[in-house]
């Protein structure tokens, strides 16, 4: 019996960005984290294909700044160069998306450097559990 359902499509930093417009932070974290377990489950030789794509302004850049660095940093961890896009998003002043004393220490010690050279300080834990 053959399905005539929608196909299982895995999120793109893309259509990430897309969701993240209007959300508010919790509700961010937890796409981000949907993300993060899609990517992780897809085969190394279709990942690049997730995050080729330039996600449009979400209406805050400290998200699309965010994005850049998500898609450079798992691009870098699969031995890969970023996509072209991420070079243009930086921000002018440090970002701590988890701003209490502890998070602030811990994400200046393990900020991944995709996301240090561009002022957002969160930690790969963070990343991780987001």
């Amino acid at each position: 019996m053959q399905s005539h359902g929608a196909r299982y499509e895995p999120l793109t930093v893309a259509r990430l960005g897309a969701l993240l417009v209007g959300a508010d932070e919790t509700r961010r974290w937890r796409l981000v984290a949907e993300f993060l377990e899609e990517y992780r489950w897809e085969p190394l030789e279709k990942r690049a294909a997730l995050l080729n794509e330039e996600p449009s302004a979400t209406g805050d850049e400290h998200w699309d700044v965010f994005l850049a660095a998500l898609a450079e940093h798992l691009a870098a961890k699969d031995g890969r160069g970023a996509p072209s896009w991420v070079e243009t998003r930086s921000l002018r002043r440090f970002w701590f998306p988890f701003n209490t004393p502890a998070a602030r220490v811990d994400a200046v010690v393990h900020a991944p450097a995709a996301f240090r050279r561009r002022g957002v300080y969160v930690s790969t834990q963070e990343l991780n559990v987001a």
